[in-house]
């Protein structure tokens, strides 16, 4: 426990840091202006589609006529434009997460290793692609599993325990695995996430909870449309500040997790050092040339 609140409070500092907060800009360019681009271009044809697709549901059209009956209009015009959203922002989250990942997680490892771990050597166990390939096949399956689970998002008690168990075992698989690429082995690296695995677990918990913070923004971009691409802009923003942070958090504590395992080999390598206070062996007895041991002069 000690390790992770001393992980943590180091990273929410370096999060201030100027280099950092650039850094949390580029994420923020590149996803920003995608999203924003297709709701630029596709907005009206997505919203226009989904309201074909809702009245072509005889179920849904029955419901959107109950509703009028009972004086309550625009439940029609609202409803695909929360659907819209509702699927768009884990695709922005997914994005956001792979972009922190691809483009700032190198940059914030080198960042903390330069100022807390200088002597720290550098084994490289994994590549760039291997990285990249991680986090894709870690994504893949974390977005399946959030597909198969949204039929239990209806139960109270499970949307608010689902989507971020699995946001933030996600976060724990791609964050830990890139934060110790470029300076553990891969025996290492294996070696490390299986002893330190249930904080890790943990620590991505914490940040999947963090990461839901920022999805607070989407009430209001459903309600007030016409500020969708301010919201997205700010929501992308903090995802991207939040998964910093994360990366900065994994960083210290597996670093220093390898740091103490290497010196950990090390003394075990090293020879024994003697005992200052053992008695000294006693010295053999003097034999002189031609005689037999014990043999009188």
């Amino acid at each position: 426990m000690r390790e992770l609140i001393d992980a943590f409070w180091r990273a929410a500092v370096y999060c201030l840091y100027p280099r950092v907060i650039v850094l949390s800009l580029l994420p923020l360019v590149i996803a920003a202006g995608v999203a924003v681009g297709l709701s630029w271009l596709y907005w009206d044809a997505a919203v226009a589609w989904v309201r074909a697709a809702l009245d072509g549901w005889g179920f849904v059209a029955f419901v959107f006529d109950w509703f009028a009956s009972i004086g309550i209009e625009g439940v029609r015009d609202a409803l695909a434009p929360v659907l819209i959203v509702a699927v768009a922002v884990p695709a922005i989250v997914v994005v956001s997460l792979l972009l922190v990942a691809v483009l700032m997680t190198p940059a914030l490892v080198n960042l903390v290793a330069k100022r807390r771990f200088p002597a720290l050597e550098r084994r490289r166990g994994a590549t760039l692609l291997h990285s990249i390939a991680w986090s894709l096949g870690c994504t893949i399956l974390a977005v399946v599993l959030l597909v198969a689970s949204m039929p239990l998002w209806l139960v109270p008690p499970f949307v608010l325990v689902l989507p971020p168990l699995i946001w933030g075992w996600l976060t724990y698989k791609v964050m830990a695995f890139d934060s110790l690429a470029e300076h553990a082995s891969a025996e290492e690296r294996r070696a490390l996430l299986r002893e330190h695995r249930m904080p890790l677990l943990g620590m991505g918990i914490v940040a999947g909870y963090m990461g839901a913070a920022p999805s607070l923004l989407w009430a209001a971009g459903a309600v007030l449309l016409v500020l969708a691409p301010v919201v997205i802009v700010v929501a992308v923003w903090l995802y991207t500040v939040v998964f910093a942070f994360s990366a900065l958090w994994f960083t210290h504590y597996t670093l220093a997790a390898l740091e103490r395992l290497r010196a950990r080999a090390a003394a075990a390598a090293a020879p024994p050092l003697p005992d200052p206070t053992a008695t000294p062996p006693a010295a053999p007895p003097l034999q002189l040339p031609g005689r037999a041991p014990g043999e009188g002069l």
